[in-house]
């Protein structure tokens, strides 16, 4: 009968390799991908649900994708072991998704856990001190394979179990990614994620534009995927406006709408749709309207904007 592990996969380098690497030695192995509005590879959940599925279709794993973003609002919040660069718990993030991880352990009958975390690569989450905290937040104490370092750790039960044989495992560490470079061509793996910085939360613009919300107590998945769509502009402490900047934005600007939100359509010439969410959207309804006409076309003469709000209802023309 074959040991049973699940792999906390991200489609990553790293995650990728991990899985690969245990995948090899003969384990039945489940991937396990914890969505979150914060997903880099994608604007929309669908497109980065099927980034990650074919990924591991590659790899021929069982993958099972579970969307934890409102769960995950809670640390992002306040995360107990604070913020990275930017607004990225990281250690704190680790330990939620391992949490997550144990409990479809419960579910998939597994023994134990593989990451592809590698010591030393990133400085905040990765180090030796880090990954110790990591797992005895999450209750997993030498449960957390880490195959690319396993060496330079301390023998964990699978190992000691004999369940994985450590001198199959390896002992990467560092920044560079050199090492796991040379290994992905020895396993001829070809599809993985580049190395980047693992979420949203990691860039510096989309962290401002966070940040803001939970300074105005706003942080909910809709504002959260309002951040991804067009140009950001706060307009008041309680308006914000999302300009569309091409025809998908466009697009999925009208179908984000709710009842009480504006939308504002330029006519008669090409121009942006845009979103207006807020309690001010009336009082500020001339400045967002020429903010919008701004990014039309350039025309002699004024611009036509539609404005269309179902709650309270408006329906007007409005030249700027």
């Amino acid at each position: 009968m074959k040991i049973k592990a699940l792999s906390l996969f991200s489609g990553g380098l790293d995650s990728t390799l991990a899985t690969k690497i245990i995948l090899d030695l003969g384990i039945e192995l489940k991937a396990v991908y914890f969505y979150t509005v914060f997903c880099p590879h994608s604007r929309d959940k669908e497109g980065c649900e099927r980034v990650i599925r074919n990924i591991a279709e590659e790899l021929d794993v069982t993958l099972e994708i579970k969307d934890v973003s409102e769960e995950f609002l809670e640390v992002v919040k306040s995360p107990k072991y604070g913020y990275g660069n930017n607004l990225n718990p990281c250690i704190d993030c680790r330990i939620f998704m391992l949490k997550k991880t144990k409990e479809c352990m419960l579910e998939n009958d597994a023994k134990f856990v593989v990451t592809g975390e590698v010591l030393g690569e990133r400085p905040m989450s990765q180090n030796l001190r880090s990954l110790e905290l990591i797992d005895r937040e999450a209750a997993l104490e030498g449960f957390v394979l880490r195959p690319l370092s396993a060496k330079l750790l301390e023998p964990t039960i699978p190992e000691k179990e004999g369940w994985v044989e450590r001198e199959k495992l390896f002992s990467i560490q560092g920044r560079s990614r050199k090492k796991q470079f040379e290994l992905l061509k020895k396993l001829n793996i070809k599809n993985y994620l580049e190395p980047a910085g693992g979420c949203l939360l990691t860039d510096p613009i989309f962290s401002q534009r966070v940040e803001e919300l939970l300074e105005y107590n706003e942080l909910d998945l809709d504002n959260i995927n309002l951040l991804k769509l067009g140009r950001y502009f706060r307009i008041s402490s309680g308006l914000k406006l999302v300009v569309g900047r091409n025809e998908e934005d466009n697009r999925k600007l009208i179908n984000f709408a709710k009842p009480k939100d504006l939308l504002l359509q330029v006519i008669e010439t090409p121009g942006p749709v845009a979103l207006a969410k807020g309690e001010d959207t009336d009082k500020f309804i001339n400045e967002i309207s020429k903010k919008v006409a701004s990014y039309a076309d350039k025309v002699k003469g004024a611009v036509k904007i539609v404005l269309k709000r179902k709650e309270p209802f408006l329906e007007e023309v409005l030249t700027v």
